[in-house]
C-alpha cells in the first residue's frame, strides 16, 4: 500500500506535463493559423494594388498571385521589415504604339521590404523594397506579329534568336534563315539586329545579296516593351525555347505607388 501511495504523485506529474505540452501545441497551432491569416490579408491587399497598377498602364493580365515570404509574418509586421514579396502575373497583354506585346509570364521578387505598422494601418506612407527583380517572357508569336512579315517565324537556336522567312529574290521564292543580335540600351530599350541572313540557292550576284541584306534591315527593329511595374529597367534579354526572357531590376522602389 505504501509503494502504491508513493507512485501517485509521479503519475499526476506526468499527466500535468502532458497537459502542458498539449496546451503549448494548441497555442502554437493557433498562433500559426493567425500568422497565416494575417499574411493572406496582406497578400490580397498587395494583389489588389498590383491589379490597379496593371489597369492604369492600359494592360491586362490574369489575377496577380502574391506570396509574402518569411515566417513568422506577425514579427515582420512588428519589425516593419519583410524578407520577400513575390508577385506572379500571367498572360500580360499591353498595347505599345499600336502594337500588341504579349508576356505569358511576369514574375517580380521584392526583397527587404520596409513598411511601418502605421503605414499598413492607415494606408499613408510608402512601402519601399530595397531590391526588386523581375523576369518576364515575350512570346515569339507576339514578336513575329510585330515584324509583320508573312510566313516569318522566330525561335531559339543554340542560345540565339533565330529567324526563318520566305523571301522573293529575283523571281525565286527562297527561304531565308539566320540569327539576330539582341541589344539592350542604357535605358532598357531592346533592339533586334539581323545582320547574318542567308538562303539556300541564293544566286551569287551582288543584287541578290543586297536584297537579302535589305530584308535583314527591314526586320531589325526596336521592341516596344510595355512600361514595366515597380520602376523595373531591363538588364538582359535571352532567347529561350518558350520566348525571349527579359530580366529587369530596380532598387529602393516604393511598391505601393509604382507604375
Amino acid at each position: 500500500m505504501e509503494q502504491a501511495y508513493e507512485r501517485r504523485p509521479g503519475r499526476r506529474g506526468r499527466k500535468a506535463l502532458i497537459g502542458f505540452v498539449v496546451l503549448l501545441l494548441v497555442l502554437a497551432g493557433l498562433i500559426a493559423i493567425a500568422d497565416r491569416v494575417a499574411a493572406s490579408v496582406a497578400e490580397r491587399t498587395i494583389a489588389d494594388e498590383v491589379r490597379q497598377q496593371v489597369a492604369q498602364q492600359n494592360a491586362q493580365s490574369a489575377p496577380p498571385e502574391v506570396e509574402v515570404g518569411g515566417f513568422p509574418f506577425l514579427t515582420q509586421v512588428i519589425d516593419g521589415r519583410y524578407e520577400r514579396i513575390s508577385i506572379k502575373l500571367r498572360d500580360v497583354q499591353a498595347s505599345v504604339q499600336g502594337d500588341a506585346v504579349v508576356l505569358p509570364s511576369l514574375d517580380v521578387d521584392a526583397r527587404n521590404v520596409r513598411a511601418s505598422l502605421d503605414t499598413l494601418r492607415t494606408g499613408q506612407g510608402e512601402v519601399v523594397a530595397e531590391t526588386v527583380n523581375g523576369t518576364g517572357t515575350i512570346s515569339y508569336q507576339s514578336l513575329s506579329a510585330l515584324l509583320d512579315r508573312e510566313g516569318l517565324t522566330l525561335g531559339e537556336r543554340d542560345g540565339r534568336l533565330a529567324v526563318t522567312a520566305p523571301v522573293d529574290v529575283l523571281g525565286q521564292q527562297l527561304t531565308v534563315t539566320g540569327t539576330a543580335d539582341i541589344v539592350v540600351g542604357e535605358q532598357g530599350q531592346v533592339a533586334l539586329q539581323f545582320d547574318d541572313l542567308n538562303a539556300e540557292g541564293l544566286p551569287d550576284v551582288p543584287l541578290a545579296r543586297a536584297l537579302v541584306s535589305n530584308f535583314a534591315r527591314s526586320i531589325s527593329v526596336d521592341v516596344p516593351l510595355p512600361e514595366l511595374p515597380f520602376q523595373l529597367t531591363v538588364r538582359e534579354v535571352r532567347p529561350q525555347p518558350q520566348g525571349l526572357t527579359v530580366t529587369a531590376a530596380a532598387r529602393d522602389v516604393p511598391i505601393n505607388s509604382a507604375g
